[in-house]
Parts: structure tokens; sequence; C-alpha cells
């Protein structure tokens, strides 16, 4: 009987494949196909992202460098991370990801300049560690050597010839590869590339979009769903983790694509502007009201949610320049207006 990666369909796992198929089809391609500096924006944050969670320090600008080809101050080994990332991303169209060869070239193209074995499977045990309040502990044993291009293959197998959707699939390989650890280092970067390889082979707009961006921001969530798929022996709740971050993703990009694009002008009564925001301040609130708008539905959202979707991480930039001139200018509504500070508070667009 061929292996069967352990996981649970559930009805919250449904929902959130059916509304990213939504997202997916709202989202206009058309800009992030049309410009290259948009394409070469996300393909920097994938890259910054992936490796900053693995603790490469270099930024967003240094990393532009590089892809620049201008020399940049920084750690070698951590330059040639960033090298190793931009030759692997690049190859991904031309990649098989049912195939072990594939497997192993990419993960030669990515850590050709920091192992002396790349694209080789692991021949001794390994254990993943973290820090605690009671000192380093081992968080996770990986199967013994000896079985692992057996698991590898039995892996690579099921993915080729599975029925699952492919947002099911990319996950359960991701998670599998992490499970199965098949090389000395370099691990965590194969699993997140190899479910944007997924991805991208279901729908080749995965290949401009900065998943990875998303999970270095919800680093904590990452590790925790990990852990909570190895406590279970089932990896739903890493599938449900990373459709979330899925879906985030899509939807900051609607937001973005949409700013490329020609913007429809949103009018927004000059009364209703905050006394304090001077006139040549206006302009730029507009936009950012309408990247509000653009990630709302006509749903109830909690603030958090859109501040998530618009990658913002200070409350006060996401009241003062995006939800408080929405709410003032009629635009947005409260579900609770008698109480404007309540916890529960939610907001959705107004029926104009």
């Amino acid at each position: 009987m061929s292996y069967q990666p352990p996981f649970t369909i559930t009805p919250q796992l449904i929902n959130q494949i059916s509304t990213i198929s939504q997202h997916l089809g709202q989202l206009d391609r058309a800009p992030l196909q049309a410009s290259p500096q948009l394409r070469k924006q996300n393909r920097i944050r994938t890259i910054q992202g992936t490796l900053a969670i693995e603790g490469n320090s270099l930024t967003t600008d240094q990393i532009t460098a590089i892809l620049n080809g201008t020399p940049v101050l920084g750690a070698p080994r951590e330059i040639s991370e960033v090298q190793g990332a931009i030759r692997a991303y690049e190859t991904l169209p031309s990649i098989n990801p049912t195939r072990r060869q594939d497997l192993l070239q990419v993960h030669r193209l990515l850590m050709a300049d920091i192992l002396t074995a790349p694209g080789k499977l692991r021949t001794s045990s390994v254990g993943i560690y973290k820090d605690t309040p009671e000192g380093r502990q081992v968080s996770h044993v990986a199967p013994p050597a000896k079985q692992v291009p057996r698991l590898i293959d039995d892996l690579l197998h099921w993915l080729a010839t599975t029925d699952h959707h492919p947002l099911i699939t990319s996950s359960v390989f991701h998670y599998e590869l992490e499970f199965i650890h098949p090389f000395t280092d370099g691990n965590g970067r194969m699993g997140r590339l190899w479910q944007t390889l997924i991805l991208g082979q279901w729908n080749d707009l995965f290949y401009l979009l900065p998943i990875e961006s998303l999970i270095k921001d919800q680093q904590d969530r990452y590790y925790q769903a990990l852990e909570q798929a190895d406590a279970r022996a089932d990896s739903t709740p890493f599938i449900l983790f990373m459709l979330d971050i899925i879906d985030t993703t899509l939807r900051q990009n609607m937001a973005a694509s949409t700013q490329a694009s020609a913007p429809s002008q949103i009018p927004l009564p000059t009364e209703n502007v905050p006394g304090d925001q001077v006139s040549d301040q206006a302009d730029q609130v507009s936009d950012q009201v309408k990247q509000l708008l653009t990630v709302m539905d006509d749903q109830y959202w909690s603030a958090k949610d859109l501040m998530a979707c618009l990658a913002l991480t200070r409350k006060p930039t996401f009241r003062k320049h995006y939800l408080n001139p929405a709410l003032q200018a009629g635009l947005v509504v409260m579900k609770y207006p008698d109480s404007p500070r309540s916890p529960k508070q939610k907001y959705k667009k107004a029926l104009l």
C-alpha cells in the first residue's frame, strides 16, 4: 500500500480553500504580470522572508543590491544564502516537483556556496532545537538517516499520484519535508520553496506572490503549527495555518495590484478629513483609504485582520491613516457604533 500522509479534511479547511479560490479569482493578475517592478519587489520580499526565518540579517535593500549585481557589505555566508535563493527561485518554472533529482538539484542551487555536499541527502542523525526559558531543548528528532531516501521517495510518489487539491498537497508536502529533514541544512527553505513550486504548477500566479514574507511575519505561529502537527502526528494544524497565510497574501496583493494599475478615484469629502491634516496630505490619505477598501468586502472585519491584510504592524498608524478617515468619510461602518472602543468591534464597507 502506498504512503498516505496523515491529515484530516475538516469543514474549516474546506471553507478556507473556498475563500482562497474566490480571492484568487478576484485578484487582477494583469498588474502583477505587466509590472516588472512589482514582480521584482515580491521576489525580493520572498527571498528576504525565507532567509530571515533562518536568521539571515540582510535587508531588502541589500538583497536588491545583490540582485542588481552591486557589491554589498555583509557576512559572506549571508550573501551566499541570498545568491543561492535567487538561483533556486529563478529555476522553479522548469522544475518537476515530483522528481527526486529535481529536489536535489534545487537544493544544490540553494546551498551551493554554503555546504560541502549540497544536493545530497543527509547520512547522519539530526535533531531540531529551540530556545526555551529552561534552556536549549530538542523540539524534534528527525527519522534515522537510513530511512530518508525511502521516506522522500514515498512522499514524492504520493505527490505525483494524489487527487487532493494543490492547496492541501503543497501544505502537506511542506510539513512532511520539515518532518523528514532530508538535508543537513536548508530544510526550512526547501519546504517553503517547494510549496511555492507546487502552487505555481497549479496556478502560475503563485510564482509572483511573496508567501514566504508572510510566513516570516507570522514566524511564531509557523513554528507553533509545526509543533502542533508533530504532537498530533497529523498535519492538519499546519495546513490550516498555511491556508491562512496564502489567503492573507492574496488579500494584500489584491490591494497592491489595484495600486499598480490606474485606481478609480474614491471621493473623500474634504470636510470630513481630520482638521490636523494639511491639504498636501489629503491625496496620501485617500490612497491609504483606497487600499483599506480594496481588501474589505461586505463582511465584518476586525482591526487585527485588516492590519494583517495591509501588512501593517502599528495600530496607531492604521487608525490614523486608514480606518479613521474611512469612518469619517462614511465609507466604513462599525458593527457596534454605540461602543466604538469595544474589544469586539468590527468594520465593514458602507452600502453607498
